[in-house]
């Protein structure tokens, strides 16, 4: 009973933590601890920005499929360390897990962050095999501005080729409410990040859709109020124009913030969102 408690304790903080972007610490320290090993602060760059966490599950059988995960914060905040409960999410489903920090506006502006990803996940490709990841089957995944690096990632191939990857080891990208087809700037916050008013058609991952390119789970919430739902909507309609693959759910009950809150152990009974990711992951290519 003590246990129901402590747990439904921590939803309600960590709803209200996801609402109001307090730390999510709380959160994180009732997440299960034995289904992953966990190495911490592991540099892919010179940078102090340029950092990493790994989660690999534990008793995986044999080499098991990668998600590299980036946080959202527009551009301008986050931290990989406040997403444990994403990391223990996918290793709790078998999968080896990275979580990369990446340099933030003013410091940099487009487009350094996307190409801070895509080093990471070229260390990724170099490194995970001794954590029990297999280095040709990565996936992509994002929420919010990390959904819009890594699908600057998964369609714009000239990224990861700059980084020495070749992305024919992206499996598959799996975007969380992400801003994928935003043009013109509207956003103020946005402005400075992609430098308008010369803001070109080139920031936007909608552009590179092309024939060749990865299979693609859009997760959305129709609740949205932070991006604009129709950024999805827009990207999955250039993929099918291209052939591509693509699976759109959206869950009517869920906002920005709780589309990703719904990975965290406390919080999956909102939406089974780590049960799309891990199906479409676990899906044979």
């Amino acid at each position: 009973m003590h246990r129901a408690r402590a747990l439904a304790f921590a939803a309600i903080a960590l709803a209200a933590a996801l609402v109001s972007c307090a730390p999510v610490k709380l959160v994180n320290d009732l997440v299960p601890t034995d289904t992953f090993r966990q190495e911490r602060d592991i540099p892919y760059g010179a940078n102090e920005r340029q950092r990493l966490d790994v989660y690999s599950p534990v008793n995986a059988a044999g080499p098991a499929p990668v998600v590299v995960f980036f946080y959202g914060g527009s551009w301008r905040s986050g931290s990989r360390t406040d997403y444990l409960f994403a990391g223990e999410a996918l290793a709790s489903r078998g999968f080896v897990a990275v979580i990369a920090d990446y340099r933030l506006y003013p410091e940099v502006q487009f487009p350094d962050f996307v190409v801070d990803s895509a080093h990471a996940v070229r260390w990724t490709r170099d490194n995970v095999a001794r954590f029990g990841g297999d280095p040709q089957r990565i996936f992509l995944m994002g929420h919010s501005a990390g959904a819009y690096n890594a699908a600057m990632l998964a369609f714009d191939a000239s990224y990861l080729r700059d980084a020495g990857f070749d992305r024919s080891a992206v499996k598959g990208f799996i975007g969380l409410a992400g801003p994928y087809d935003f043009l013109p700037v509207t956003s103020q916050l946005m402005r400075g990040v992609f430098g308008y008013p010369d803001t070109s058609p080139a920031t936007q991952p909608v552009n590179f859709v092309a024939a060749g390119g990865p299979p693609v789970l859009l997760i959305v919430a129709a609740r949205d109020s932070v991006v604009d739902p129709g950024n999805s909507a827009r990207l999955a309609q250039r993929i099918r124009r291209a052939g591509g693959s693509v699976r759109e759910v959206t869950y009517d009950q869920l906002d920005h913030r709780t589309v990703v809150g719904a990975l965290a152990s406390p919080l999956r009974g909102l939406a089974p969102v780590l049960d799309d990711v891990a199906g479409f992951v676990a899906q044979p290519r």
